[in-house]
């Protein structure tokens, strides 16, 4: 799906309220929709489309049976509290949760309002759900990926740069995403112990802040990076590859956008798929199903990136097991 087709599906929720009155007779459903990033993030938007798209298939339609309504709050935890409780204030049928902190902070405001989470981090461990099999309360959805895939992003790193010692961690510091972010930092510690590399940790606060890390970090060899999912790491996803190109740093991220926009390597689920997941249960809400009894859902494939242009200027040599077992190979 391109971006075109991205804004089309968005946009054609802005002309719901006239078309919705023309149509009579036909109940129309109300969803919000709670976000952790900029509302011009392309990311989003495509995740988005995918949603719009999953209801489409389904028999839903803005302005004939369908009203959306959206909050943007990109990383600013204060502003995410106020777009909840105006979201809830709405009354709407069904509240889609993005990344991040959005369930943390929807829940505060709702407990019988259905949640349905798109990109879920340890639902259990940060107790929005009492189980995956059975969630109970008003929250179901999908899991982004379980903390051993954190492991995996190390032994990326040394598989595509062995001589890597020392490991740049970029994650988000504090606020709801902070445990996130400690169950991610665990894994990769423990590999990377086993693998002899010493870690440290770069926040992704403010941009000057990430130059300033990266760069000091890069003043010493044998330097690679590794950044963690958070909303953070989207929103300053082109100031991170910068850097990472112009430092020369071998660098794992974990969502393919990252790679199609310069980025060495990823490793992670399509989480677009997620979103369009996430309408199959909406629609099965608006049908009577309750949040408590659906299973709260993990990926079920992870896909590998390589960008090879960008491996060849930094001077990586990729190993051809590696390439041959890779999902794609941007050249």
């Amino acid at each position: 799906m391109n971006r075109r087709q991205c804004i089309s599906l968005l946009g054609g929720a802005a002309s719901w309220p006239l078309a919705a009155r023309a149509q009579q007779g036909e109940r129309v459903r109300r969803i919000g929709v709670l976000m952790n990033t900029a509302a011009d993030e392309p990311e989003s938007q495509a995740r988005l489309a995918a949603f719009m798209q999953g209801l489409q298939e389904l028999g839903w339609a803005v302005g004939r049976n369908l009203r959306i309504d959206y909050r943007w709050s990109p990383g600013d935890l204060g502003r995410l509290r106020k777009d909840a409780a105006e979201l809830v204030g709405l009354h709407p049928d069904v509240i889609l949760a993005g990344v991040g902190p959005t369930t943390f902070v929807l829940q505060q405001v709702t407990r019988t309002i259905p949640i349905v989470m798109a990109q879920a981090i340890d639902p259990v461990g940060n107790g929005y759900i009492d189980s995956l099999a059975q969630p109970g309360g008003n929250t179901t959805g999908f899991t982004q990926f379980e903390y051993s895939l954190a492991g995996k992003w190390m032994e990326l790193l040394k598989e595509v740069a062995p001589g890597t010692r020392r490991v740049g961690v970029l994650r988000e510091p504090g606020g709801a995403a902070i445990a996130a972010a400690i169950g991610q930092w665990t894994m990769i510690q423990a590999v990377a112990q086993s693998f002899g590399a010493e870690l440290k940790l770069i926040n992704l606060q403010e941009a000057n802040e990430i130059e300033r890390g990266v760069t000091a970090f890069a003043r010493s060899p044998n330097g690679g990076l590794i950044v963690v999912v958070s909303a953070a790491s989207l929103t300053h996803r082109e100031l991170i590859i910068t850097l990472a190109a112009r430092h020369r740093l071998p660098t794992v991220y974990p969502y393919r956008v990252f790679a199609s926009h310069g980025g060495l390597i990823t490793y992670g689920p399509d989480i677009a798929s997620q979103y369009r997941h996430a309408a199959g249960y909406v629609d099965r809400i608006f049908k009577g199903e309750n949040p408590a009894s659906l299973p709260v859902q993990a990926p079920t494939k992870y896909e590998l990136v390589i960008n090879l242009k960008t491996a060849k200027a930094i001077g990586i040599d990729m190993p051809a097991t590696l390439l041959a077992s890779a999902d794609e190979v941007i050249d």
